[in-house]
């Protein structure tokens, strides 16, 4: 039983994932109010991973949606199994059932194909729905999300309305590759989810790697950051930093420029006075 934000702290800590107050807040009145959760940031500083943790932290099933351009409620909230309503069309014509019968039918559930929006809200129990970089579908489809996000219902011409039998969890996250409906916010909780800090980058290190060397661990942050602040056209995210490590431990190296593959994600080009030396020790040079 949750009383306090700060309980969610050692409470994830233990399922791996390294959460400061200010989130933990933000996810302690998301979880009394069940009200979804937009999470705004950088590509890479964990906001998806903040569904899957809350999924294990309350032992549900975690059900994702993936955005993408031209994401329409076909593809999103149901679609119907065509192929078996027209075989179960053919079987029917023979049989003296009305018209209103035969619709009833083939319009029954057993033809309905569930999508994952419509998967959380038919749910025999809680579950968390991710849904995953809100941005990058066309705004069209935000309308879609209105009544889910607002009354927790879907309705489908054929069938009517379909209420939720349990309320989801819902995180939206967004790289904010565009601006959202202000329609959409209303009916959301916010977070900003900035890149960690140094000290809590190497939290997360040790986490995910808890055999790697102090050392190893704040060098590579420190290098990271640095990267960071230069604007690069892919900026690395915590997952980069990790697998970074993990390069560098594989190799068995001294030298963590032997591992860049690992972190640099675009064309090296070699433009004398835009060179950046982020470590004289260990000679990496950034466009």
């Amino acid at each position: 039983m949750l009383n306090h934000p700060v309980d969610l702290i050692p409470a994830l800590d233990r399922l791996g994932y390294v959460v400061d107050e200010e989130l933990a807040t933000v996810l302690f009145v998301m979880l009394k109010l069940e009200k979804p959760l937009l999470l705004e940031g950088e590509p890479g500083v964990g906001k998806t991973e903040v569904a899957h943790i809350l999924a294990s932290y309350l032992n549900t099933d975690l059900i994702r949606l993936q955005c993408y351009e031209g994401l329409d409620a076909h593809h999103a909230i149901y679609d119907w199994n065509y192929q078996k309503q027209l075989l179960a069309i053919k079987l029917q014509e023979q049989t003296s059932l009305s018209l209103k019968e035969k619709e009833s039918i083939i319009f029954g559930e057993d033809y309905l194909m569930k999508r994952p929006l419509l998967k959380a809200i038919t749910s025999e129990k809680p579950v968390v729905l991710l849904i995953d970089e809100i941005d990058r579908a066309d705004e069209e489809f935000e309308a879609f999300l209105l009544e889910i996000l607002s009354a927790f219902q879907i309705t489908i011409p054929e069938v009517g309305t379909i209420k939720a039998k349990h309320k989801p969890l819902v995180i939206l996250t967004s790289n904010r590759t565009r601006d959202l409906s202000d329609a959409l916010k209303r009916r959301c909780l916010y977070f900003w989810v900035p890149y960690p800090s140094i000290e809590k980058e190497i939290q997360i290190i040790k986490k995910h790697i808890p055999d790697v060397e102090e050392k190893l661990a704040g060098e590579i942050v420190q290098y990271v950051h640095k990267m960071r602040d230069l604007q690069l056209e892919k900026t690395p995210g915590v997952a980069e930093t990790i697998d970074w490590v993990k390069g560098v431990m594989a190799l068995n190296t001294n030298r963590v420029s032997d591992a860049l593959s690992c972190v640099v994600k675009v064309r090296a080009r070699c433009k004398p006075p835009q060179r950046t030396i982020i470590c004289r020790k260990w000679p990496i040079v950034v466009d």
